[in-house]
């Protein structure tokens, strides 16, 4: 059974859905766009068909429901034939254990076909409301200052009052991006979006994830304010957790335990979303919140030149970061101060 794109939403989801299809896709009135999305998400569609039709763009909408069993563990080929006619994409449905490989064989794809690609994982009204609302050209801006800084660094630290004490060493060989929202055919990006990524050369010390975790465990376990999870790192491997919450200890261990490298720090991050300023339990969104993530996992080596790869990739958030880029300081108590 098919769902219909256009039924009624809430009126406070438009500037929202103006945001992605206007300022952070540019979608003009000559190009065709891709939806992927899950029922879940049926209302946020109608928000982002309804800015479409203003434009009088082409689209279609594929609920994964429809072609494909959930969770979803491989693309079916309607979606891939489909989006081969597009210039955009976005993809909107919530996360399921096992999806992850599909996921990745869509922005692999969206890659290579160069097409303009929104990732909306996990995508909620608590989003289309906050980080979705964010002034993107402001976002961009700032990512670019920080970006420049950053290319010339090192080495960046981190510490924070939950007992983050870490260092991360980087080398020119490894390519620092900005995901800022504003979307280019170079890089597919996450909405809402607002960070600088690249991955590490190396990474030590510990990071106390008191935010969020990423994949299907955010959703299962959403703000870990009340029991971090420990991490220590030695030479960008996990060597050491702890948490008092025994279940996610056990879920996380089994996550980083999937391949050789599901343990090795993939993915560094400084979020540069301005607009979101407290954790709600969200990946998507958390992740873009002003401080340090770092992911396990995959390295996103097509865009950031680091040879080893992995099946699984999980972001790891934490609050109120102080960071030096080199000895310059950036960031106090979670504020930018550059």
């Amino acid at each position: 059974m098919s769902i219909d794109t256009t039924l009624q939403y809430d009126p406070e989801y438009q500037q929202g859905a103006y945001n992605a299809i206007h300022v952070c896709l540019q979608v003009k009135p000559d190009e065709r766009v891709t939806i992927i999305a899950g029922y879940e998400c049926r209302e946020i569609v109608s928000a982002l068909t309804e800015q479409l039709q203003s434009i009088e763009a082409r689209y279609r909408v594929i609920f994964l429901e429809d072609v494909v069993k959930r969770p979803c563990l491989k693309l079916p080929k309607e979606i891939l034939i489909d989006l081969k006619g597009s210039q955009v994409s976005i993809y909107a449905a919530h996360a399921m254990p096992g999806e992850l490989s599909a996921r990745s064989e869509l922005t692999s794809f969206v890659n290579e076909h160069q097409i303009r690609h929104a990732h909306m994982v996990n995508i909620s009204r608590q989003i289309m409301l906050q980080g979705m609302r964010a002034d993107f050209r402001e976002v961009d801006d700032l990512s670019a200052r920080l970006i420049a800084k950053a290319r010339q660094a090192e080495r960046i630290t981190a510490k924070s009052a939950a007992g983050t004490d870490i260092e991360a060493q980087f080398i020119p060989e490894l390519k620092w991006l900005k995901t800022s929202g504003i979307i280019s055919v170079e890089k597919w990006g996450n909405l809402p979006g607002g960070e600088i990524l690249t991955s590490p050369a190396r990474v030590d010390g510990i990071f106390v994830v008191d935010g969020v975790v990423g994949d299907f465990l955010c959703e299962r376990y959403g703000d870990l304010r009340d029991f971090p999870l420990r991490i220590e790192i030695e030479n960008s491997r996990i060597r050491n957790l702890e948490c008092r919450n025994t279940a996610l200890l056990e879920d996380f261990r089994n996550y980083i335990s999937t391949d050789e490298n599901s343990n090795r720090a993939g993915e560094f991050a400084i979020g540069t979303n301005i607009a979101v300023t407290e954790v709600i339990g969200n990946i998507l969104q958390d992740e873009k919140i002003p401080g340090i993530h770092i992911a396990f996992g995959d390295p996103y080596g097509e865009h950031t030149g680091q040879p080893w790869q992995s099946v699984t990739h999980i972001d790891c958030v934490g609050r109120h970061f102080d960071i030096w880029l080199e000895k310059e300081k950036v960031m106090e108590d979670g504020v930018f101060i550059f």
